[in-house]
């Protein structure tokens, strides 16, 4: 029987991905970017664009960070790419955060289950973050680190920023998001501090001392980057303050991002910033009509890895 070979005239063939034994990442997303479509050609078309928006020394690559992303096992790729400079600008949840802290305390998570009765964990004192566990008991540590800490900030106002940096060099982990962020400054960003484990020790605190966070005084700085970076480019995993905070400060900066790399599980239907597509951004401004950007529609803990591996393998 003879091979098929009709063509198509102006389209592209897929190529069928192939697997080998001992293949690197960077092999496997080259073979999805052979094939090109869906998901897997949409990961392999990640991997270029966040290469280019690296390797360009006149881009500023801004960082948003949403969902469960240090208790999904997801912190050391984000500190990898802190230390090796790949990350200008970072804004992520007072969550990561406070789940970084945690861990920098000599705390961990655990693998749990999901189908579970929340009621006996309850008793247990165990936190649940779907099929990740936590012991309710991190609090107490968490709450006398912050207390012993805040007692040496100077008393004077800080952003929020100085305070994450100030926060940061008292930790004695090195393998710590905060740590790195503090260690080579790093403009970390955290709009919605308050609303998490980090931001109710701040409020406990400042019931009975001087401690005063100006909430809205980083908004001038992270537009002051946009504003003054040759080109910008934006990675976001998930979506939700962090991303919108990068957004709207691109909005109001004279130039649009050139680059755009997105991972969500978020639909783009319900008209949430999480699950918009970043092309949804040029008509707002947000992003260049000529960008190059891709929309990845997957959990960010399969994603992300995938991602970063190849990265490695290309850039080192």
């Amino acid at each position: 029987m003879k091979e098929c070979n009709k063509s198509m005239h102006g389209f592209s063939k897929i190529n069928h991905v192939k697997t080998k034994k001992d293949m690197t990442v960077n092999e496997l997303i080259t073979q999805m970017s052979k094939s090109g479509v869906m998901g897997g050609g949409k990961i392999a078309e990640s991997v270029d664009i966040l290469e280019e928006m690296i390797t360009n020394k006149d881009c500023k690559l801004f960082m948003g960070l949403a969902g469960a992303m240090v208790p999904g096992g997801m912190k050391q790729i984000i500190i990898d790419m802190l230390n090796a400079g790949q990350i200008d600008v970072f804004v992520t949840t007072g969550a990561n955060l406070t789940h970084d802290l945690i861990e920098a305390l000599g705390y961990n998570h655990y693998k749990g289950h999901a189908n579970v009765d929340d009621k006996e964990l309850n008793k247990k004192k165990i936190n649940r973050i779907y099929d990740t566990f936590m012991h309710n008991d991190v609090y107490t540590g968490l709450e006398a680190f912050c207390k012993k800490t805040f007692d040496t900030f100077p008393k004077k106002e800080l952003n929020i920023t100085e305070f994450l940096w100030l926060l940061g060099d008292n930790v004695d982990c090195e393998n710590s998001i905060l740590k790195v962020c503090a260690k080579k400054r790093i403009p970390i960003f955290c709009p919605a501090l308050s609303d998490s484990g980090i931001g109710l020790q701040v409020w406990s605190y400042i019931l009975e001392n001087k401690l005063k966070i100006l909430a809205f005084e980083d908004m001038k700085e992270i537009i002051d980057i946009a504003w003054t970076a040759k080109k910008i480019g934006v990675f976001y995993i998930g979506g939700g303050v962090p991303k919108n905070y990068i957004q709207q400060s691109i909005q109001f900066s004279p130039h649009s991002a050139e680059y755009g790399v997105q991972i969500t599980t978020d639909r783009p239907d319900a008209g949430g910033s999480s699950g918009a597509q970043l092309n949804e951004g040029i008509s707002w401004g947000k992003l260049a009509s000529k960008a190059k950007y891709s929309n990845i529609t997957c959990d960010a803990t399969i994603a992300l890895p995938l991602i970063s591996a190849a990265l490695k393998e290309r850039l080192e």
